[in-house]
């Protein structure tokens, strides 16, 4: 007679991992014919249905390419649907003066702050201090200043990096506002 063997599946903490079962997992496969990927990415199959196709992403990009949201609304409804939609999204926008204020405020992305860190300034610095400063790092390690200096020159694309991350941040800031 075989000797039993003990499960992994007894007493606290469970031994096991917390995903891992001993039935087979369900896998829904793309609706695409012919595609044997995992179909993960839901598509609408009609405007304003629920029904979904369930493709695998490569196809849902395919699919939502051409995509039109409004369509089979008349002109009446495609505007309201509109408004309905800018005025919800646009609560986000109207509530953005009451956040908090200076470096913490969440409007600088990681690679501004890290940006600004290479120019030495503070995190709320206006455009204005990042230029001048910016300038006056490029003169001190500028490769016609100091000709043959690799260690100068790296310095300077990393100068000039830092300065055009916030070049076309406060460029993208300007063109929304």
């Amino acid at each position: 007679m075989p000797k039993a063997r003990r499960s992994n599946d007894w007493g606290f903490p469970r031994w096991r991992g917390y995903e891992a079962s001993r039935e087979a997992a369900t896998v829904r496969l793309c609706d695409r014919h012919g595609c044997e990927e995992v179909g993960d990415c839901p598509a609408p199959k009609a405007p304003n249905s629920p029904e979904r196709w369930m493709f695998c992403q490569a196809h849902a990009a395919e699919y939502n390419r051409k995509w039109d949201y409004f369509e089979g609304l008349d002109k009446a409804e495609k505007e309201a649907r509109a408004k309905a939609e800018q005025s919800e999204n646009a609560g986000y926008a109207e509530a953005q003066h009451y956040g908090w204020s200076g470096s913490g405020d969440g409007s600088r992305s990681a690679d501004e702050m890290r940006a600004l860190e290479i120019l030495e300034l503070e995190a709320d610095a206006d455009f204005a201090a990042v230029k001048k400063a910016f300038r006056a790092k490029a003169k001190e390690v500028h490769p016609d200043v100091k000709p043959g200096d690799e260690d100068a020159a790296a310095e300077f694309q990393k100068y000039s990096l830092a300065y055009e991350v916030l070049k076309s941040a406060e460029d993208r800031r300007e063109w929304k506002g």
